[in-house]
């Protein structure tokens, strides 16, 4: 490889990143508008595994609207992320494939326990992150939930939880 391509893959590597990371945080943030925008124009979210739905963006945000209005407090910790880059229409480094673990502490809204901020649930698993190299920049074309545990704590409130 040339320095060219080594530093363009570097930089493809920290751009995917950080745009699995503003996933994170527009969740937690409730913010959906810009959950929406990091997605492709077709971009689709699968969240079956955890008891949502699946279907575009659009429909995604608006069933985590509904659901994580439970919870005060959310947040998405995403890690061992493993990054492959894969091929569309015979050049290399258009589309990625992000698997990464994460874990899910929040709290329910509502809570009268004196100001404690320790979480009421817990769930983990890993996601699958399809992505697609656009104008604007790498964007979600497929994001896959796949839960594989979750710890409810006898001191919440007994609601349904957004993965139930």
């Amino acid at each position: 490889m040339t320095q060219r391509v080594e530093l363009a893959t570097v930089l493809d590597r920290l751009a995917v990143d950080g745009l699995v990371t503003e996933y994170a945080v527009a969740v937690d943030d409730g913010d959906w508008a810009a959950y929406r925008r990091l997605f492709t124009a077709d971009g689709r979210a699968d969240y079956r595994s955890a008891g949502g739905i699946e279907g575009d963006a659009g429909q995604v945000a608006a069933w985590l609207t509904e659901s994580l209005g439970l919870f005060s407090m959310r947040q998405h910790l995403i890690v061992n992320r493993r990054l492959r880059f894969g091929i569309l229409e015979q050049d290399t480094g258009d589309t990625a494939r992000v698997l990464a673990d994460y874990v899910n502490p929040m709290r329910f809204a509502g809570d009268g326990d004196g100001g404690s901020t320790a979480p009421d649930f817990v769930c983990g698993g890993r996601y699958s992150f399809g992505l697609l190299r656009t104008a604007e920049g790498w964007r979600l074309r497929e994001v896959v939930v796949q839960e594989k545990w979750r710890r409810l704590d006898g001191a919440g409130p007994r609601r349904t939880s957004p993965a139930e």
